[in-house]
């Protein structure tokens, strides 16, 4: 069993109970009012349900932004029943007042609960975990790290992001693929469903997916990382550091050959390797316009650096100004050598601000590079 497996193949047998689903929507009590201009309004379980994500955020800065705002009220209004649509069609006239006060007592009632409750709700999690929270693979009984899928809720994303508040919608067994051996037994679905497709797999280590309806990525129930298999990846990633570690210097020697190269992009490609090694910077993807503006190295503009000659008493100076992963700031004023200041005022030449500095890379023919250069190694 402690032979590694060939070929890709990550496990033999693998089987498990499938995910534990959000507990199902509870209707708020009558006496827990919605307005609409001034005058009650009783809504359908699905629009009162999406209300009630929006409520609970009230006192949080995201329900005053304008792009929260109109995601939400977009994909509320979807929600409704036509005759609801009618009538709420402005998002300021709605007084989700009493709904707020609602989820903020409830929240203080769950901090406040008694020693029995306590035990209560840690026996049913253990009873949960116990049924759902393990898998056997291989012959091991092995932990899940994520057998809950979460429930209903507004997307934050990170930074500014443009689809904040839109409705992350409720995961349900026809959206779960799931993955197991043949000859194990099938998880079986919740009553009146079925899985959206029963996969075997064995060359992947996941085992449930879904592909979440706001950013279209595809979410997987993993092992946890305390299982052989993931602790089998981990060597993987600290033997490649090894690697590199006898290969580095080489590599170094190469990126500074390439900056005299006459072929602007192996000068590109040489320029983005040295802010990678002496700045660690991440390598960066290009965004679709619906996904928040963050860079990393590869898809910086122009409008990303600065060029001094001379700044406060330091040569050849490159001011970098942009948000990186999660929207966070990346400012930095660094010098650097005099080859590559010159090959960035070229990048730079008869180029608008908007234009990317590396115009002729992106991280598939860096990662393709430094992968011929060592395999298994990436930026």
């Amino acid at each position: 069993l402690e032979d590694k497996q060939k070929n890709g193949v990550k496990w033999s047998f693998l089987e498990h109970k499938g995910p534990v689903f959000a507990a199902p929507y509870e209707s708020l009590p009558k006496n827990v009012i919605f307005f609409y201009n001034g005058q009650t309004m009783k809504l359908s379980e699905v629009a009162e349900q999406i209300a009630g994500l929006y409520a609970k955020m009230l006192d949080h800065d995201y329900t005053k932004k304008k792009i929260f705002n109109k995601n939400f009220f977009e994909d509320w209004r979807a929600s409704m029943t036509d005759e609801e649509r009618k009538v709420i069609t402005d998002l300021s006239k709605c007084n989700f007042k009493q709904l707020h006060a609602y989820f903020m007592d409830l929240a203080e009632k769950n901090r406040n609960r008694t020693k029995e409750e306590k035990l209560e709700l840690k026996e049913k999690n253990e009873a949960l975990l116990k049924e759902f929270g393990f898998c056997t693979i291989d012959g091991r009984k092995e932990k899940i790290s994520n057998f809950k899928i979460k429930p209903p809720g507004l997307f934050l994303g990170r930074g500014e992001h443009p689809k904040m508040g839109k409705l992350k919608r409720r995961v349900q067994p026809e959206d779960i693929i799931i993955n197991c051996s043949k000859t194990s037994t099938i998880p079986v679905a919740p009553p009146g469903h079925k899985w959206k497709e029963i996969r075997h797999d064995n060359n992947v280590t996941w085992l449930a997916s879904w592909t979440e309806n706001v950013q279209h990525q595809v979410k997987y129930i993993m092992l946890h990382s305390s299982s052989k298999l993931q602790g089998e990846k981990d060597l993987q990633k600290y033997e490649t550091i090894r690697k590199l570690h006898q290969k580095i210097d080489e590599i170094r020697e190469k990126y500074q050959t390439d900056l005299k190269s006459k072929e602007m992009k192996i000068k590109q490609r040489a320029v983005a390797l040295y802010f990678i090694d002496k700045l660690a910077l991440r390598p960066g993807n290009q965004k679709d316009e619906d996904q928040a503006d963050t860079v990393g190295c590869c898809s910086l503009r122009c409008e990303h650096i600065e060029l001094h000659e001379e700044k406060d008493g330091k040569y050849y100076v490159v001011v970098f100004d942009f948000l990186g992963k999660d929207s966070i700031r990346y400012y930095n004023e660094v010098p650097v050598e005099k080859r590559v200041f010159k090959n960035l005022r070229l990048f730079m030449e008869n180029k608008k601000k908007g234009d990317d500095l590396f115009d002729k890379l992106n991280t598939q023919i860096l990662n393709k590079y430094l992968n011929d250069l060592m395999k298994g190694l990436t930026a």
